[in-house]
């Protein structure tokens, strides 16, 4: 069972939990404006909470019925420490099997069980919220999209169901086998068709065949291996292929859905014509997901370590508002560079001397380096190739195997000795092994050549990672001629299957888009600055003249040096920098550290930070309810020991730090100081701006009501990593009005689960009986002490959804949140706006003109702000592509919101708006960022959590890889007064 790592075990006693009569509600802690308070000087002051005002209007007629659950409509009702009007309760017969059922009902979940639970069920059943009209506010202008009209003529798609025997695992051989049938049989019994492929068990053609069911004898030529030939040696093999009828494709559907009078995608229609569109490439380039590479597509890059890129695209078919579009990127992937194994070990470690053997350690990551790859002999007269499955343990001249007469005993060097009079140079490497452990083939690794066109799909390192990007970043211009290339490449025009089979247009021209440029949100600074408000330019400021609008106090701090490679009184002069910098942005930093600064051992990083610990606690024992608050650290010269740090300071000792590098610390530069200040300032407590539209509380569907706005996120191990645990981190905001405070909370759970289980969680306590907990109900008992208001609204930005998973997020994650609120207070149900936020798409926009300076940023990519929401959008829910920041380098990924569930009834504007607004509240840097905070922080918080599990190779505090595979486990609890501030910041 996972662990939340915000909070304490589900065993333990936890003053938010509670029994199930009577259920823990709002009432318990009222607390106040605490949490808010904290460094807040005179020269502002935020507005007053209002007095009781009238009710917004109710949710949907009959959401929920008298005796069903909890209602939403919103009127006065005596409840303490709260002055704006909550929903009224429900029947108190309410129970949490009612709430399973009205959510089921609510969101069209379909049928409940016996039990009266709901029964989670297809996708089909889930309609999102259609779109509410196009969005008016901004500029308007054009730009370009990386979509391309797709125009399909009105013909008759036939699905047929393919079996071939002997049964194959490999695409490349199917599509070859059935190469063959069509050329072999195309007129003879195909009836002229050419079909498209699917490389597995579907054909599907333009026309129905002359037959409901047959079975073809398919011959295939390839080359043999025998040892008698120096030449390669032609080899058929047989396979009977049975094709049968499987169904007729509905293509009237895909014109309703098009057109909005259909609501459920024709899925299987849409794929059947993407098929058609991939069939060529798929059989030209090497296929990774949607995306197609080949050395045909562009030149191929060195990335070290044996490692190399290659150059490809992108492609895909979306249904979208202007009709079908196909999206096509330029990409890049990693692929293992053809050289011999020992070469490979060579770059892999950087090793000059492979006469010496490895260590275990090494052999280790050798081998989960290699495994599963192909590797191609040729130390016969004819060419072979075989699948690695593991290495040995021993060298090749101590790998013993028993021969054909099952008597003689021979080493793998003898052996090559006296079978192919080859001398092996490595025999201090260890040899290769292929087949089966019961019946090993060994090959010496100086004999195998790594077969080319394998992608390398183990995590890259940092430095190869700047290298691909270096190698691959492209300014808006350059990158929009390379894809208008790739489209002529492909010539879909003249492509027979396509054009002429199936009718199938792909016009060649980018598409141009209407957009608009939303205003950049005014933001609000202390009033002590000379500038106490600042309309941002082209997505960035600064804090020249500013105050944080809330600066933190610092009483107790210290700060401990790692580094070797600084002088001995930098670590002195960077915290007095530091803290003249915190000082003047408006903190409140005391000059005096509460023990000494001082240098510690980079070996010895837990007994340095434990006795850190120890000291400060000693030194403040007499001040009741004190401790340290700050610990500065100089990371170690080498990398790897943030997450160490991290996970000691922040689950064992409860110490808030700042780890800063020692290469930029020397260097005292007053930017990156100003940099770390903001960083400081938040996990103080305080605040560095706020929207000044929340301070007039002039922000519709946030300000007039209490409003709590979520992020979330799920974050995988790496490709390779089988038994680590998913990480899930929640946020929410905590300072109603101004929402820029975030509480965080993480999770572990199931590998590779996408769906958040942690959010809502009950189980019987032997004491206690039904005790409930989960993310949730934390986040909302923080945001009542904090705020002293109970959340009237939901806005949740949940990231890392794809658009297969919408459904089960949804369906599952909403009925967490009502559960989880149903059990605060009996009726207690607060209105939801769910929004997906996709980061990992491949629409980009580009300049109408390139040249235009009023139409572009300084990077040559079109300007922050920049909305669209027609014609490549969808059909007819409610979504949008938003570019909220300014780009650096490179071309600018747009973010998109894709909303799923909304009963607060946004209109276009006030989503596009509210969430453009919060992205220049993130905490880091004077910027607005690409992705909306809340959904940020929660990513930044997952990555955290996955530092505390596991061994890192990275000191960058948004990058790591692991070291070696470890046991999914319990995350270690975060410790309270961490969680109170931002800590992942």
């Amino acid at each position: 069972m996972s662990r939340r790592g915000g909070g304490r075990r589900s065993s333990e006693p936890r003053p938010d939990q509670g029994s199930s009569t009577p259920s823990p509600s709002f009432q318990r802690g009222g607390g106040g404006d605490r949490g808010r308070g904290r460094g807040r000087r005179g020269g502002f002051t935020p507005a007053p909470s209002p007095a009781p005002v009238r009710a917004p209007p109710p949710a949907a007629s009959g959401y929920l019925s008298a005796t069903a659950g909890p209602s939403t409509s919103l009127t006065p009702q005596k409840m303490a420490s709260s002055s704006t009007a909550p929903p009224p309760s429900a029947s108190s017969s309410a129970s949490m099997v009612e709430l399973s059922q009205e959510i089921a009902k609510k969101l069209s979940f379909g049928s409940t069980s016996a039990t009266g639970g709901s029964v989670p069920v297809s996708s089909k059943a889930i309609v999102p919220p259609p779109r509410p009209q196009l969005g008016r506010i901004g500029r308007k202008c054009t730009i370009r999209a990386n979509h391309f009209v797709v125009e399909v003529s009105d013909r008759d798609l036939f699905h047929y169901d393919v079996a071939i025997t002997p049964e194959i695992t490999s695409k490349k051989v199917n599509r070859d086998v059935i190469s063959q049938l069509v050329r072999s049989y195309r007129e003879s019994h195909l009836g002229n068709r050419m079909p498209a492929y699917d490389g597995r068990k579907s054909l599907y053609t333009a026309g129905a065949l002359p037959f409901e069911a047959k079975e073809f004898v398919v011959k295939l030529v390839e080359k043999n291996d025998p040892a008698s030939s120096s030449s390669s040696v032609k080899k058929e093999r047989q396979f009977n292929v049975a094709i049968k009828y499987a169904s007729k494709v509905d293509m009237h559907h895909l014109k309703e859905f098009l057109s909005g009078r259909q609501k459920d995608v024709p899925q299987e229609t849409i794929q059947i014509l993407d098929i058609v569109l991939r069939a060529s490439p798929s059989e030209k380039y090497v296929t990774v997901g949607r995306s197609f590479f080949s050395l045909d597509l562009g030149k191929k890059g060195e990335l070290g370590n044996g490692i190399e890129y290659w150059r490809g695209y992108y492609q895909s078919l979306r249904p979208t508002q202007m009709g079908l579009s196909l999206n096509i990127d330029v990409s890049a992937r990693s692929f293992y560079e053809p050289i011999l194994v020992t070469e490979f070990v060579a770059k892999y470690f950087t090793l000059r001397d492979l006469s010496r053997p490895l260590s275990d350690q090494d052999r280790v990551k050798v081998k989960r380096a290699l495994r599963g790859i192909k590797v191609e002999i040729s130390y016969r007269d004819y060419a072979r190739s075989f699948k690695v499955t593991g290495i040995s343990n021993l060298p090749v001249d101590k790998t013993m195997f028993t021969l054909d007469d099952k008597k003689t005993k021979v080493s793998v060097h003898q052996y090559f000795w006296d079978r192919y009079n080859i001398g092996l140079k490595y025999t201090s490497l260890p040899p290769l092994q292929a087949g089966t452990d019961a019946k090993p083939i060994y090959l010496p690794m100086e004999l195998c050549k790594i077969a080319g066109g394998q992608r390398y799909t183990k995590k890259l390192n940092e430095r190869q990672v700047t290298a691909l990007l270096r190698a691959t970043c492209q300014r808006p211009s350059a990158r929009e001629n390379s894809i208008k290339e790739m489209v002529g490449h492909n010539d879909y025009s003249r492509n027979v299957l396509v054009r002429n089979e199936f009718g199938i247009q792909v016009k060649e021209e980018l598409t141009s888009v209407d957009a608009r440029v939303l205003p950049a949100p005014m933001l609000k600074y202390h009033d002590t600055g000379r500038e106490a408000r600042v309309d941002p330019h082209l997505g960035q400021w600064n804090m020249i003249n500013k105050k944080m609008v809330n600066g933190g106090r610092i009483d107790f701090w210290t700060c401990v040096n790692f580094s070797t490679r600084v002088q001995r009184d930098l670590p002195f002069e960077f915290c007095r920098q530091l803290m003249d910098m915190c000082n003047s942005k408006g903190m409140e930093f005391h000059p005096d550290p509460i023990i000494q600064i001082h240098s510690a051992d980079s070996k010895y990083i837990e007994k340095a930070l434990h006795d850190v610990h120890k000291k400060c606690t000693a030194k403040l024992a007499n001040q009741k309810g004190k401790q340290l608050q700050l610990l500065i650290i100089i990371l170690p010269d080498f990398s790897g020991s943030y997450g160490k740090i991290k996970r000691i300071c922040e689950t064992e000792l409860g110490i808030v730090s700042q780890c800063c590098q020692p290469l930029q610390a020397k260097k005292l530069s007053k930017q990156y100081l100003e940099n770390v200040a903001l960083k400081i300032n938040v996990k103080a407590g305080g605040r560095n701006t706020v929207l000044n539209d929340a301070i007039q509380r002039r922000i519709p569907n946030v300000t007039d009501f209490p409003t709590i706005i979520f992020g979330a996120d799920v974050t995988h191990p790496q490709p390779g990593e089988d038994s680590s645990p998913s990480i899930a981190a929640v946020v929410a905001s905590m300072d109603w009005p101004e929402v820029t405070k975030y509480r965080g909370l993480v999770s572990a759970q199931a590998h590779r689960e996408e769906i958040i289980q942690d959010l809502y969680k009950k189980y019987q306590d032997p004491q206690k009986g039904l005790v409930h907990s989960g993310m949730i109900r934390e986040l909302f008992i923080a945001f009542r002490r904090s705020t002293g208001q109970k959340p009237h609204r939901i806005i949740f930005y949940r990231d890392g959804v794809s658009e297969g998973q919408f459904s089960q997020v949804l369906l599952h994650e909403m009925q967490a949140i009502r559960e989880a609120c149903g059990t605060l207070e009996e009726g207690y149900c607060p209105r939801v706006t769910f929004v997906v936020v996709q980061k990992r798409h491949h629409t980009r926009f580009f300049p109408a003109d390139h040249n235009k300076r009023d139409l572009t940023d300084k990077s040559g990519n079109i300007l922050p702000g920049t909305v669209v929401d027609s014609k490549i959008c969808h059909p007819t829910e409610f979504d949008f592509y938003l570019n909220s920041h300014a780009g650096i380098q490179g071309t600018s990924r747009p973010t998109h919101y894709h909303v799923l569930f909304d009963e607060n009834n946004f209109t276009a504007d006030g989503l596009q708006t509210l969430t453009n607004n919060l992205c220049y509240t993130y905490a880091r840097c004077t910027r607005s960022v690409s992705i909306v905070p809340p959904a940020y922080y929660a990513h930044l918080a997952a990555f955290r959590a996955r530092y505390y599990i596991e061994d890192v190779t990275s000191d960058s505090g948004s990058t790591g890889a692991t070291g070696r595979s470890v046991e999914a486990r319990s995350l270690p609890v975060v410790k309270e007064n961490v969680k109170d501030v931002m800590f992942y910041c």
